[in-house]
């Protein structure tokens, strides 16, 4: 399936318990259709002990979210994404400006 948000997008999450929230898009795991978005749906995790966490503990971390609850920033402003060919490459554009990504 392709996706019209990439790794490093800025995005808004539009719905579910951490809507109105932006960040930058960490990483996606096309299979699930889900993506971990910097700083938003953080979860708390146990860790045990290791080489890299003596102390162990309880650990922050981002969960991932469902790409249908994300939409791409543009200036601040959210925005659908389209695509088109110039040329002979295909670029993505911003449906709101009309403006290439």
């Amino acid at each position: 399936m392709k996706l019209k948000i990439k790794s490093g997008d800025s995005v808004r999450v539009m719905a579910g318990d951490h809507k109105g929230e932006e960040g930058k898009i960490v990483k996606i795991f096309l299979d699930k259709n889900r993506a971990i978005v910097e700083g938003v749906n953080m979860v708390s995790k146990h860790a045990k002990p290791s080489a890299q966490n003596p102390q162990g503990g309880i650990v922050k971390k981002e969960a991932s979210i469902h790409i249908s609850n994300l939409m791409l920033l543009e200036k601040g402003n959210t925005t659908k994404v389209g695509y088109r060919i110039e040329g002979d490459k295909k670029i993505r554009f911003s449906k709101k400006s009309d403006k290439a990504i």
